[in-house]
């Protein structure tokens, strides 16, 4: 699936912010953005485990 581009995701994400903005806003929003799009890569790749799995390898009980 194409996406838009970085440049106007990015310009997007700017309009989408309130005027009193600052750059540690803007910062914030590109961090949790970034985070998000890796998070769906790794689901995409297969790279993610269950939460059972993950209270198994911690032994953690339910």
């Amino acid at each position: 699936m194409q996406t838009a581009s970085i440049k106007e995701e990015a310009k997007r994400l700017i309009d989408s912010l309130p005027s009193n903005s600052t750059w540690s806003d803007l910062m914030y929003e590109i961090y949790v953005r970034r985070e998000i799009e890796s998070g769906l890569d790794d689901l995409d790749a297969g790279r993610f485990k269950f939460h059972e799995e993950v209270r198994k390898l911690f032994q953690h009980p339910q």
